[in-house]
């Protein structure tokens, strides 16, 4: 790009620091743990059988996740309707759920005293049966078959409203919009978005704990966790996190050799508006796709809040002190993972490292946060207490897992406006400070807002580093709700829940609609 990238420089040599950073925050707790055990230990025929079924249920997991997330992302980006906003927003609450809370609520609609079951036992016919590979499989498409639809509708927000209009008038049908538009942006966004879900789906835990039926449903992550909790063998477990970073890297870089980045062209950052070559036919099913997929992803979610409202204004004190931990735990945990994801764009769009970058970013997800907790505790441990940085660690490593599903959409956009606005800022002899300000983050905000609300949302509704770490009164609301049910208080805990939902839902409602209040009508 040639003089383009020149205001990316000083935030490009940020980007270094992150990934070394990144690679330090997961490569170095793997090495204390394996270091701590005496070396790697060897694998057991029940830790490859565990390899197999991650391997499986990821791939499937993710293939389904996307496949149905494609003709929902289109129906949406073509059809417009009220409360469309609102409506995309509801779409990502499952995402947002911590998942075993999300389990519960497929348990109350699809399991076998759910109210799907009740139903077919109505008929006379057989009750649902969701353990196993099916409700691994069901579960992880409930929880990111709408992350899948955010970051292909994403991609198809990108194409100028211009281009459109140009489309419009030279008459383009459905086949013409697909070759020119739909599959270019497919090619581009699908297997990024593939991968993101495959590396979520192979560090499953909680699902497969929940749902796995035992050990022919054994996943890695759960398997690293046994080894942990039940045979302390620390060896098998810095084995069993080895291969997983190896599964998770191999992913990772393989997208790099098929995500292609496409110039969509520039525009005024207008609203698409119509869509060309809509039939009566087209519009009918773009509808019953919605009201599909808003069925299935929003059932759930009802019943959870239903039976959580009556219970919310009893609450304990411990549990309204925890939340507000969650609040600025998540609010920290997303500037950073924010300013983190911006500096590696930046060094991704200005020098030729795409691929190490994209795969150096990935570590987060590929390294098992629970070997993560644990190497970092036998790190901090005689220096610091644990208990005293469980806040700060969990912050840390919550934007660690949140870098790359911000740079998914960050980087592209970040392409965009220095090829669109770049020339421009050269040529008026901006600053790189007023290029920054003037024309490229003002484009950014869009992906900013997204990444940012993902990052808080996620955060708020972790439940993993901080219960290695947090004692006492330092517990986040999913740790207070886990307590809450371990005391059989299912009450309180069903209002922790609902508490606990609309606060992972409000944080990525009030980023995300910062991000889109940019937008040119």
């Amino acid at each position: 790009m040639g003089d383009i990238t020149q205001p990316l420089i000083p935030m490009a040599r940020a980007g270094h620091a992150v990934l070394g950073g990144v690679a330090l925050l997961t490569l170095g707790p793997l090495l204390a743990v394996a270091l701590t055990a005496g070396g790697v230990g060897g694998l057991r025929a029940a830790d490859w059988g565990a390899i197999r079924f991650t391997l499986l249920q990821a791939l499937l997991s993710a293939g389904l996740s996307v496949g149905l997330a494609i003709p929902v992302a289109r129906a949406l980006v073509r059809r417009h309707f009220p409360l469309r906003a609102i409506f995309v927003t509801l779409l990502g609450a499952p995402f947002l759920l911590p998942v075993i809370v999300a389990v519960m609520g497929l348990l109350a609609v699809f399991g076998r005293a759910g109210i799907l079951s009740d139903a077919l036992a109505f008929l006379g016919l057989p009750r649902l049966e969701i353990f196993g590979l099916e409700g691994v499989l069901l579960a992880h498409v409930f929880l990111n078959l709408p992350l899948a639809v955010r970051l292909l509708l994403a991609g198809w927000q990108r194409i100028p409203a211009e281009r459109m209009r140009l489309a419009s008038a030279l008459g383009f049908g459905r086949r013409a919009m697909w070759l020119h538009f739909e599959l270019p942006l497919l090619r581009e966004t699908v297997p990024g978005a593939f991968a993101a879900i495959f590396l979520i789906c192979t560090t499953s835990f909680a699902v497969a704990l929940i749902l796995g039926g035992g050990p022919r449903a054994t996943t890695v992550e759960l398997a690293i966790f046994q080894a942990f909790r039940f045979d302390f063998d620390l060896g098998r477990a810095a084995a069993l996190g080895v291969a997983q970073v190896g599964i998770c890297l191999v992913a990772g870089l393989a997208v790099t050799r098929f995500a292609l980045l496409r110039d969509m062209g520039t525009g005024l950052d207008r609203r698409l508006t119509d869509w060309p070559g809509l039939g009566m036919a087209a519009r009918i099913a773009d509808a019953v796709v919605i009201a599909l997929v808003a069925l299935f992803l929003l059932a759930p979610i009802s019943i959870l809040a239903a039976r959580g409202l009556p219970e919310l204004w009893n609450l304990p004190p411990s549990v309204w002190q925890a939340a507000l931990r969650s609040l600025v735990l998540a609010l920290a945990s997303a500037v950073l993972a924010v300013a983190s994801a911006l500096a590696v764009a930046a060094m991704m769009v200005s020098r030729p490292t795409r691929a190490l970058a994209d795969g150096v970013a990935f570590l987060g997800l590929a390294v098992s946060p629970l070997v993560i907790g644990t190497g970092l505790f036998v790190i901090l441990r005689p220096w610091v207490s644990p208990d005293a940085v469980a806040l700060p660690v969990t912050g840390l490593v919550n934007a660690l897992v949140s870098l790359p599903f911000i740079l998914r959409g960050l980087r592209p956009a970040l392409a965009d406006a220095v090829q669109s606005q770049g020339r421009l800022a050269v040529s008026l002899g901006l600053s790189r400070f007023e290029t920054w300000r003037l024309a490229i983050l003002p484009r950014l905000r869009r992906a900013m807002g997204f990444g940012a609300g993902l990052a808080a949302a996620l955060s708020a509704g972790d439940l993993g580093v901080v219960a290695l770490f947090a004692l006492g009164d330092r517990a986040t609301l999913p740790l207070e709700m886990y307590r809450l049910l371990g005391t059989y208080r299912t009450d309180a805990a069903a209002g922790a829940a609902l508490l606990l939902m609309a606060l992972s839902l409000g944080l990525f409602w009030a980023f995300d609609r910062w991000g889109r209040s940019g937008d040119r009508a």
